[in-house]
């Protein structure tokens, strides 16, 4: 096959199409606020809540929550807090709480992965966080749990984990 040929090929073959992110939320969902999230995420050296109970004791970091201030990436300003549940709080009062939908691991394996999570309001406060329905999280830079040092020396022991995220809230309206 002749060089031009070849280019040729290598230009108009098939591409392999890439995979759609799960965690990107619905056409019909409507942004309403992109935050930055710096923080903290919270394990805790206990046993694998998923073993065998005739296995012998499986020690793992587990997730306790996140402790997180959100801001403004226009202004730079703190806007709210991110915490276990997981819960936000913005400065008005208003909070929602989440549930997971999707997720899919970051690009970086240090990194705590991607989430879709719904919203649903954690108080009656109207504010803000009035009307979300989802969040998602992406973006994220470290905050995974380590694979090593939870063993029976460290057992109960809490783990601080530094982590940044992209929060981003949506309505369905």
């Amino acid at each position: 096959m002749s060089p031009t040929l070849a280019l040729l090929a290598v230009l108009f073959a098939p591409q392999a199409a890439q995979a759609p992110d799960p965690t990107q939320p619905p056409a019909t969902a409507h942004l309403r606020y992109t935050v930055v999230g710096y923080g903290v995420q919270i394990y805790r050296c206990t046993a694998n809540p998923n073993q065998s109970p005739t296995s012998p004791v499986d020690l793992q970091w587990i997730l306790e929550g996140p402790e997180a201030a959100l801001f403004d990436p226009a202004t730079r300003e703190q806007v709210g807090t991110h915490t276990a549940g997981p819960t936000w709080t913005w400065n008005d009062g208003s909070a929602i709480t989440g549930k997971v939908l999707q997720k899919r691991p970051s690009p970086d394996p240090a990194s705590v992965p991607w989430l879709l999570l719904e919203a649903h309001p954690a108080n009656d406060t109207p504010g803000a966080l009035s009307g979300i329905t989802l969040v998602r999280r992406s973006n994220t830079k470290a905050g995974a749990a380590p694979a090593a040092g939870c063993d029976a020396q460290h057992y109960d022991n809490l783990l601080r984990v530094p982590y940044e995220a992209t929060y981003t809230f949506y309505s369905a309206n």
